[in-house]
């Protein structure tokens, strides 16, 4: 994995995203734009789904109202976060804040698929009164991991694990895959 992610970094395409003046930092604020789209979406979602607002509309029709911005702010979410990566994946692939944010990621989105899921084998219409403690814990789950991948990619910034700064200690390079010998690590 590691030859091809130096490999990936040493592209054409990849060193001159890495390097723009104009489009890293274009693409960074994209990438923040949709995190917030996305999110502030969901989050309205959510506090529908744990029944703290918007309680005079159906769950279901909050849902459905919101979905179009849900789905534009994660595919401009994944367009910029994928770009992002590409410009330097060695570090972003050995970055335990970035390992953690996409841990994070498959849980928010197996939850949501779970919880939809759920409420639509349960109830074709939408959200009824009877799973009402499901939602809120979907929403309540929801929204603790979105704040999490928030601060995880927030945390990304900072190098206080990197591979490239020894000597670290022995869990923090096994759980990021530091290629160092046994000797380098305490």
């Amino acid at each position: 994995m590691r030859g091809f992610l130096e490999w990936l970094g040493g592209t054409e395409g990849s060193r001159a995203l890495l390097e723009s003046q104009y489009a890293w930092p274009l693409i960074e604020s994209a990438h923040v734009m949709g995190v917030a789209l996305f999110l502030g979406t969901v989050i309205v979602g959510d506090l529908r789904l744990a029944g703290i607002g918007f309680t005079s509309i159906r769950p279901d029709e909050v849902l459905r109202r919101m979905r179009p911005f849900v789905l534009s702010g994660f595919g401009v979410m994944v367009l910029t976060g994928v770009l992002i990566f590409y410009s330097n994946p060695v570090r972003y692939y050995h970055d335990l804040f970035f390992r953690a944010k996409m841990g994070l990621i498959f849980v928010a989105v197996l939850n949501a698929f779970l919880f939809h899921r759920a409420a639509r084998l349960g109830n074709r219409g939408g959200v009824r009164p009877g799973i009402a403690v499901s939602a809120w814990g979907a929403a309540a789950i929801s929204l603790t991991v979105w704040a999490l991948v928030v601060v995880a990619g927030r945390l990304i910034a900072y190098n206080w694990f990197a591979c490239d700064i020894q000597p670290q200690p022995g869990w923090v390079n096994k759980l990021a895959g530091c290629p160092v010998t046994a000797a380098a690590s305490p």
